[in-house]
This record gives C-alpha cells, structure tokens and sequence, in this order.
C-alpha cells in the first residue's frame, strides 16, 4: 500500500464508547449507514457530523474506545467515512471490533501528541510510519491478516473471501 494523505480531528484521552456513539441511540437508531454517521460523536464534538469528509483520521490520546463493548461506536465512524483512528492506546474491545469492523487502527502515542485538528498526515502501511507536522513517527507493525481484513472492509468480507 502506498502512503496515502488525510485531515485530522484531534480529541483527547478516556474517550468513551457513549461519547463515540450515544448510548440513548443504541436501540432506536437503524443500522443505517447515514443515520449512524449523523450520531457520531455528537456529544464530543457537535461539528463532527457536519464536518467529516471520507478519509479523515481521528487522532485521539489515550484509552480511545473505552466503555461498553457496542459496535455502533465503530460502525458510526465507519459510516462517517472515518479512514482510522490513530491513539496513543485502544480499549482492547473496541481495538478488536475496529479490526471487525474493517477501520484501521493504528496506535502511536508520538504522532497523538504532535498534531491537531485539521493537520494533514499521511500514513505509510507498508514501511509502518506515519508523516506529520515535518516529523516521522513510527508505528508497530500490523499483522498481515489484520491488514488483509481492514482491506476487506472487515472480517465478514473477509472470510467471504476466503471461502
């Protein structure tokens, strides 16, 4: 994969799964890819919404995605057009779900404390770097498989693939 380029929303640490995705919406929303997105973030950020274009970056502190284990705090993003989220650290659920889910999530603490809202990166995957703010950072190496999946839009797509 090649590097590609992307506009941040910066937010902080202990960013919670009801503040990803409200709580209140959980069973009254549709899976709808459009509603989901509408939500997103919504308490956090209410420009976010509005604001989001497909390929935009989260860069977040850390603990992004704590909280209840529900999967509308991924697929909201997701339908947001979110690319990835890259944080200083994950909640493991919601690190797992992402990968689930098919949104690249990509832990580097140093790119987290170097940029902010609406600062271009661009993410290297294939030399494990990201470039920001005149600074390379690294990152660890995805697995293979992890990649494969995110490439696939997620572990459904992906095990369709495989059959």
């Amino acid at each position: 994969m090649t590097r590609t380029a992307h506009r941040v929303w910066k937010y902080g640490d202990n960013v919670n799964t009801d503040v990803i995705f409200p709580g209140k919406y959980t069973y009254t929303v549709s899976q709808d890819s459009e509603e989901l997105a509408r939500h997103a973030l919504e308490d956090l950020d209410p420009d976010f919404a509005d604001g989001v274009r497909p390929g935009d970056v989260i860069v977040a502190g850390r603990n992004w995605g704590n909280g209840s284990s529900r999967e509308q705090a991924v697929t909201c993003l997701v339908a947001a057009g979110v690319h990835a989220v890259i944080a200083s650290s994950f909640a493991r659920i919601y690190y797992r779900n992402a990968i689930n889910n098919g949104l690249l999530v990509i832990e580097c603490a140093e790119l987290a404390d170097a940029v902010e809202t609406d600062a271009l990166i661009e993410i290297d995957l294939a030399e494990n770097r990201l470039y920001a703010a005149g600074e390379v950072f690294s990152f660890p190496a995805l697995p293979e498989q992890v990649r494969e999946i995110v490439a696939a839009g997620g572990i459904i797509p992906y095990l369709r693939g495989q059959v």
